[in-house]
Order: C-alpha cells, then structure tokens, then sequence
C-alpha cells in the first residue's frame, strides 16, 4: 500500500500583525485558575494551531509576558489574541456578550460525554485548575457542562491534552460537510 504524501504548506512570509487579521474559527477559551505556566504554554500553541478566536486567561492562570509560557508555547503567542481577567466569571459575561455559548470540561454526574454533545459553532470551551477544576461559580454560569470518559484507574488527563481534544470535537463538528451525528 502506497501512503500519498501529504504536503503542509506555511505562509511564512507574514508578519504577526498580520497574520491576526487572518478569518479564525469562533471558537474561544476561558483557562479558569490554570496552575502550570507550561499548560497555559500548550494550550496558546493548540489555540494556534486550530486559529482559535480568543483565549481568556483568568484568575492565577499565567500570562504573557512569562519564560514558563514562553517555553512551551514556542513562539505562539503573538498568534493567540487573549485577554486576562481576575475573575473568571467577568470571561464569561465578555463570551456571552459577544454570542458565545459557555462549555464547561469538567467530568461530574450531570456533564454530557463530549463526543455526544454538539457544540454550538460559537463555542467557549472552559477548562480548569489541574486539581480543584473548574470552579463552581463558572460551572453555575455554564451553557453546558461536557467530558471526557476516563476509563483508567486515576481517572484524569492533563489539561492542556483534554482542551485540544475537545477542540478539535469542536472545529470537526463545525468542518464544511460534517452531519450532526457523531459518526462523522
């Protein structure tokens, strides 16, 4: 069996500025209390890879300018637009106010298995504290509350690895020619 080439083509000749402009999908993220730097770092070079809309950055979550970030974002950056607000909830008011519906990551008895949900196109995907979650406040505040089963022993996942995978639920339910059913 003969496995085509796939060529990745990069418009490099871009300039930050302008590659900001660029159409991004309308998806956004609130990072509620995120502890690690480096998670927050990994979730900016996901949140470019998949030209996510705005990413909120709340409460302790770190923000640019910082090495930690810096590190594993590998230059992403100036790619993301984000803001930073103290409170978390202030994130959701500024998502909502602009048509977006807030999904909550955070596995419970009342959240819906992610790959069962549909996400509306104007999605904000909230993830949470690597311990403590998402905080209740935000989680009351929530459109809809989804997970990830976990099958495993301890029943977690990094979240830097769950946000992308959520994301990219998302961006594929939204692809041009994706049904509404979950086979697609």
């Amino acid at each position: 069996m003969v496995i085509p080439r796939i060529e990745v083509v990069r418009d490099r000749e871009i300039t930050a500025e302008e590659f900001l402009t660029k159409p991004r999908n309308p998806v956004r993220a609130l990072l509620d209390n995120i502890r690690s730097a480096f998670n927050v770092g990994s979730i900016f070079r996901t949140s470019d890879a998949a030209l996510v809309e705005r990413l909120y950055l709340s409460g302790i979550t770190a923000y640019p300018p910082n090495q930690k970030l810096d590190k594993t974002a590998l230059g992403s950056i100036p790619y993301v637009p984000w803001e930073h607000y103290e409170n978390a909830i202030d994130a959701v008011r500024a998502a909502r106010a602009d048509g977006y519906t807030i999904v909550s990551l955070e596995p419970s008895p009342a959240s819906v298995d992610y790959f069962r949900f549909r996400f509306p196109e104007r999605s904000c995907i909230v993830v949470g504290h690597e311990i403590a979650g998402v905080s209740k406040e935000v989680i009351s505040a929530s459109d809809a509350v989804v997970r990830i089963p976990m099958s495993g022993y301890k029943n977690t996942i990094n979240v830097a690895t769950a946000f992308g995978i959520v994301l990219f639920e998302v961006l594929r339910q939204h692809r041009p020619g994706a049904g509404t059913s979950t086979g697609n």
